[in-house]
């Protein structure tokens, strides 16, 4: 078994979380798929230099485009985060430079979640991680995009935490106020030019390091640290397949 395939372990957790092939239908091993799939989220190969062992790759990457198009990677993923009691919740971003396959199209098309900031064409993931450093929610936006503006949307639908920890670039009197309706803390020290400052416990800020190391091992599926897909729908489940699989290794190695 090639070291980026699931283990019989790790199949078990997914398989369940697949759709149902439909009464009489028929559709190719989905085990050997998945494992294709996870295969070039991890090397960032194209899609047409899949090793035969996976079969065609036009099945490989048929099935993650129709199955990113109906939303089942991003379920996938949201299925395990329910997993976590969320007692933390750590809040940062990060950006990935989007390559020339992904930046071309007409232009004044949709919106794909690509812009243009310091580093040229990216795109920025925002993530909420809990208190073992997994992820519970994901948000793609281009990538001069504040953090600020995606913070209602990345705590939206999420339950309430009695701690929510950020770094300054999230200080605003909104956001604390949104966190402290809900129920919980708001632990974001303040920016430098601010004269009222706040207190924040340095123990707990340090917790942040969790998410700095989710977006680490989030950045060793190559095909995330660097953005291929035209589509936003489609690098999200990316992004989403890549947190599954975090979650899936932690479950598995769980006594």
């Amino acid at each position: 078994m090639a070291r980026y395939d699931l283990s019989e372990a790790e199949w078990r957790i997914v398989g369940p979380l697949l759709p149902a092939v439909g009464k009489g239908a028929r559709r190719a091993d989905d085990r050997r798929v998945v494992n294709g799939i996870f295969y070039v989220l991890r090397t960032g190969s194209p899609w047409r230099d899949l090793p035969e062992r996976y079969g065609p790759y036009t099945t490989v990457y048929n099935r993650f485009n129709r199955w990113a198009k109906k939303g089942v990677w991003l379920r996938m993923f949201e299925a395990l985060a329910e997993r976590s009691p969320q007692s933390l919740q750590l809040i940062d971003s990060s950006i990935v430079r989007a390559h020339q396959h992904a930046a071309g199209g007409k232009k004044g098309g949709p919106d794909h979640a690509i812009g243009r900031s310091r580093g040229g064409l990216s795109t920025k993931i925002h993530a909420v991680v809990d208190q073992d450093g997994l992820p519970v929610r994901l948000l793609i936006t281009p990538g001069q995009a504040s953090d600020k503006t995606a913070f209602p949307d990345l705590l939206a639908g999420l339950p309430a935490a009695t701690v929510v920890v950020a770094d300054r670039g999230y200080d605003s009197r909104a956001i604390v106020e949104m966190v402290v309706t809900r129920g919980g803390t708001a632990h974001i020290p303040t920016q430098s030019q601010v004269k009222l400052k706040r207190s924040v416990d340095p123990q707990l800020y340090r917790q942040r390091n969790l998410i700095e190391r989710y977006f680490c091992s989030l950045k060793q599926f190559r095909r995330i640290a660097t953005r291929f897909d035209k589509l936003a729908r489609n690098f999200l489940a990316a992004v989403a397949l890549a947190s599954a699989r975090l979650w899936i290794r932690a479950i598995e190695s769980t006594p």
